[in-house]
């Protein structure tokens, strides 16, 4: 029998609540005609306000829509309406084949997909734009190590010398080492007292970038991750995949000007593996990916390479989210966290943060802020991490009892995003 997504799951991809609005009102079969389903996709017109239905077609597995209608919103309130009447009202959208105007964009939808995953037409080329590139990103690094020296040299109180960080962040990009550039346009914000702790790990950086190819296979992975190259989703699933019954330990949703950027962690349930799914959208439009806190997914990732590897990429799903386990997952004291941390600093020492649970702990709000406690260690609740309201949530959650609380943990503090309940209820903490 075919796996169906829950009314949480479909909301999930909404952009907006206003959107999740509009979708519950074209969850019902009476607007909807040519409904089907062939198990990996679904399609179905729309009546609207004009002559002509909204023609709605979605893949499944990313998932991806395409809609007719003219909305700027992504998934738009027809994808979002189709998605829960096949979750709520299986018989309104029966198996069957995709009509024609629904097969021919599936077809080259799979056609582009292909494509990209294709090999280089030239590896000799690609191998000289490499080259190239590598000596670019060197010789960025190596200014950039002259830059910092002079600002030591100088002092930090010097203010003389001390102009914006703008200028050498847009050499950074001259040479291709985004990465670079965006730690670079952070020191400007950086209170006095940390910017010599980001000057060490920047100068640090770019020592490293000047010599990756001195460095184990490994943590050149790192420093080549950090400086700002990049693989597709593609190119990481072609090495090994890991498939396990992946635990959704939670998700955050950060939004600048030009995208919005969704983490979701995952833990496996064999293996004990922790990952980070990433997925992106356009403003005004929610990422794609979305995964139910709490569930189940059985699925194969492949991780990025790094000295420490976290980030994956989805690869084969084998059914659809599935409700997980019955009582809140394995956690770690406070010691054991920070211990933890310390050992994934000595490989990897530009990481902030890394996903922890922490078992038995309560938050406490004192004048120096929110922390969690599980009686004999105590951990400061990371400043501008988490919204004041959803802290409150969290004690509200606690009462004052210890409970089981996902996050991240890093040099800065931990930052929650999920709690579980008496009843091992998640509850997301990362919005207001």
């Amino acid at each position: 029998m075919e796996e169906r997504w829950s009314t949480e799951h479909v909301l999930s991809l909404a952009p907006d609540a206003a959107s999740q609005k509009a979708a519950g009102k074209l969850s019902s079969p009476t607007p909807w005609s040519g409904t089907g389903t062939d198990g990996a996709a679904l399609w179905g017109e729309c009546r609207g306000s004009g002559r002509t239905p909204y023609r709605t077609v979605i893949e499944l597995a990313t998932p991806a829509y395409q809609c007719s209608c003219p909305s700027r919103k992504f998934p738009c309130k027809h994808a979002l309406g189709l998605l829960l009447l096949w979750s709520g009202t299986p018989e309104a959208v029966p198996a069957g084949e995709p009509a024609d105007w629904a097969a021919d964009w599936l077809k080259a939808r799979q056609g582009r997909a292909e494509k990209r995953a294709a090999p280089p037409a030239d590896p000799e080329a690609a191998r000289r734009r490499a080259e190239r590139r590598g000596a670019r990103v060197a010789a960025g690094a190596a200014e950039l190590r002259l830059r910092l020296a002079d600002r030591i040299r100088h002092g930090l109180a010097d203010q003389s010398t001390a102009g914006p960080w703008e200028e050498v962040a847009a050499r950074m990009v001259d040479a291709q080492a985004s990465g670079l550039a965006t730690r670079v346009r952070e020191l400007d914000t950086l209170p006095e007292e940390r910017l010599l702790e980001e000057y060490a790990m920047l100068h640090l950086l770019a020592t490293a970038a000047t010599r990756v190819d001195e460095l184990p296979p490994e943590l050149a992975a790192t420093v080549r991750a950090r400086v700002g190259y990049t693989l597709d989703a593609a190119e990481v699933l072609a090495g090994p995949t890991v498939r396990d019954r992946w635990l959704v330990l939670g998700s955050r949703d950060t939004t600048d000007e030009r995208l919005t950027t969704r983490r979701l962690w995952l833990r496996g349930a064999k293996t004990g593996r922790p990952a980070l799914l990433l997925a992106f959208g356009r403003p005004g439009q929610a990422p794609e990916l979305a995964l139910p806190t709490g569930h189940l997914l059985e699925a194969e990732l492949a991780y990025h390479p790094g000295a420490r590897p976290l980030r994956a990429a989805l690869g084969t799903r084998y059914g659809a989210p599935e409700p997980g386990p019955a009582e809140a997952p394995a956690g770690l004291t406070v010691a054991e966290a920070v211990a933890g941390y310390g050992t994934t600093v000595a490989d990897d020492p530009w990481l902030d943060s890394w996903p922890t649970v922490l078992a038995g702990v309560v938050p406490v709000r004192t004048p120096d802020g929110w922390h969690l406690t599980d009686g004999h260690h105590t951990v400061p609740v990371r400043p501008s991490a988490v919204p004041e309201a959803a802290l409150w949530r969290l004690a509200a959650v606690s009462t004052g009892r210890p409970l089981t609380v996902f996050g991240e943990y890093g040099h800065q503090g931990f930052a929650p995003v999920t709690a579980w309940t008496a009843e091992h209820r998640p509850v997301g903490l990362t919005s207001a």
